[in-house]
């Protein structure tokens, strides 16, 4: 009787904590909608032009088109665009919609992150801390979770469940054939939408084979099939050029980022990227799109937690040593749990070579970085666990320093706007779009619903004006004049441009191509108009149509990227 006695006591105790953690892990959530929200309602985060293909690819969907790829490639499946036109179905075309969807994957990342860190910890604290940090983050998780870029949020979600389920297959569930098959799926999906999902897929799978061994050989078949489902779409739509998409996938569409005459000069260029640009963008100490950040002073206590943590884990990785185990459940805390730690460096060491070793090393943004914040606030909180035994209370102050640095970091983020928490890192980029509305009334008055622009602002003000304005990308952007025809998105908009009597010309951040267009005009005794609205500038009224082939402007100095 004492011993039935006892065994209810410890199931009511769990059943408690369950639920405690249950109602903490809703909180969390919560704020981190609020916050999300908050930046919202401010229009703290620009519209770009990226986001504003996705939503086109959305409204296209909905009149009945299925592009399987972001519109001018074949590697970023379309998945996102999908998701945002169910989006559109409830809510409408509007920009908001967009960043529902955005929030929604959001949520769904912090409530799968808590059992993933439940099962690489064994501790439910630190399972609470890893949602709490994700829940108020640095700034780079903030703006690449509120954007749509087609595919980061739905990558995220796609590793966490790699890896939990992975964890379990690797377990106590390794002959649930459901979820084998279920495993394979996400990785086909996740593999369709970005190809950034092999940072998870990679570690996960060697961990499995090398856990299981030849035991599970059906599982790897349910697997395989699973993967040949969910990756479906890739293989239809590169159907013929397998091996260009394949190079695609690999960086080829962005080789403009090398930056040596050589493999070794552009791979010592690309390290140098991961440590002085990723690594301070991913800790928070600068912002994404630029090398400032907040005061230096506010960062000490961020970059101390996030290196002695990062260092703790290490200590904790080697053969000798254990995971934490604090308020730990024996079901959660397989024999293997110290092995399957190695799937979270295998993330940090996957991700890194990818870097290093393609061109999307040259991307100095840190998106490619988000994969590694599931690790660190891993190791983070496990450090925060061991260091609470030690000293008590003064590590949750430790922990409150940290975020409320990442909400400080994100409100001077959000008031210094433009450029707001943009995904642009050029500055000539950062287009102030609180004037776009002005733009397309002033084209709409002056016949200007047709004409040429660079692809920042063709693609947000084609999807603002209901594709009533269309500007053909094929202006350039770049100080040095350079131009790729990978701008051109979607056909379809220079061939409406092409058939128009008229065109209006919009630059926006670039005197040196204004002067030019200028003098171009000039020589081709071409009258116009100009005007200037916020950062944009307009010439229109033209005498006659001027195309860019003949002012000698398109394909200028092409990079052909």
């Amino acid at each position: 009787m004492h011993h039935l006695c006892a065994t209810r006591r410890r199931q009511g105790g769990n059943t408690m904590t369950r639920s405690r953690n249950t109602l903490h892990l809703g909180v969390i959530v919560a704020g981190a909608m609020l916050l999300k929200a908050t930046l919202l309602a401010l229009n703290a985060v620009p519209f770009n032009a990226d986001e504003a293909v996705v939503a086109l690819m959305a409204r296209h969907i909905l009149q009945g088109k299925h592009p399987l790829f972001f519109y001018g490639q074949a590697y970023m499946g379309s998945l996102d665009a999908h998701l945002v036109a169910g989006a559109f179905q409830l809510f409408g075309e509007q920009v908001l919609s967009v960043r529902l969807v955005q929030v929604a994957l959001f949520a769904a990342v912090i409530a799968t992150s808590y059992p993933v860190a439940l099962r690489f910890t064994g501790s439910q604290h630190a399972a609470i801390l890893v949602t709490l940090l994700l829940a108020f983050p640095p700034v780079l998780l903030t703006l690449y979770t509120t954007v749509s870029l087609g595919g980061y949020g739905e990558t995220l979600l796609a590793g966490n469940l790699l890896l939990w389920w992975g964890h379990r297959l690797g377990s106590e569930d390794a002959q649930q054939w459901s979820l084998w098959l279920a495993w394979g799926l996400v990785a086909g999906l996740g593999f369709w939408t970005m190809g950034l999902v092999l940072v998870y897929l990679v570690p996960v799978a060697l961990w499995l084979l090398w856990q299981l061994r030849a035991r599970s050989w059906q599982g790897y078949l349910l697997t395989a099939l699973g993967f040949a489902i969910g990756s479906l779409p890739w293989w239809l739509g590169n159907l013929g050029h397998i091996d260009t998409s394949i190079a695609e996938l690999f960086g080829t569409a962005v080789r403009s980022t090398a930056t040596a005459n050589t493999t070794i000069g552009n791979i010592g260029a690309r390290t140098f990227n991961f440590f002085v640009l990723g690594l301070p963008a991913l800790f928070g100490l600068r912002f994404p799109w630029g090398i400032v950040g907040p005061p230096l002073w506010l960062t000490v206590p961020a970059l101390t937690l996030y290196l002695s943590a990062t260092a703790y884990a290490m200590c904790q990785s080697l053969p000798s040593s254990s995971p934490i185990t604090a308020n730990a459940s024996p079901a959660h805390i397989p024999s293997h749990a110290s092995s399957a730690r190695l799937v979270l460096w295998g993330i940090c060491v996957t991700l890194f070579l990818g870097f290093v070793l393609t061109p999307f090393g040259g991307d100095p943004s840190g998106r490619y970085f988000l994969p590694l914040y599931l690790p660190l606030f891993v190791f983070t909180a496990e450090a925060l666990t061991a260091l609470h035994e030690r000293v008590g209370h003064w590590a949750w102050i430790l922990l409150g320093t940290v975020l409320v640095f990442n909400l400080i970091s994100t409100a001077q983020a959000a008031s210094t706007n433009p450029p707001g928490i943009t995904t642009q890192f050029e500055a000539i980029t950062q287009v102030d779009h609180r004037y776009d509305a002005e733009l397309m009334d002033f084209l709409r008055a002056y016949n200007g619903t047709r004409g040429y622009a660079n692809y920042w602002v063709a693609y947000p003000i084609a999807f603002l004006s209901g594709e009533e304005i269309i500007l053909a990308p094929h202006l350039p952007y770049k100080t040095d004049l350079q131009y790729t025809p990978r701008d051109d998105r979607y056909a379809p908009y220079g061939e409406w441009v092409k058939a128009s009597l008229t065109a209006v010309y919009v630059t926006s951040n670039h005197p040196a191509l204004d002067r030019l267009i200028r003098e171009r005009l000039r020589n081709l005794s071409v009258t116009y108009a100009e005007e200037q609205i916020g950062d944009y500038h307009v010439f229109y009224d033209l005498s006659h149509k001027v195309t860019p082939d003949n002012l000698g402007i398109a394909g200028l100095s092409p990079r052909g990227d």
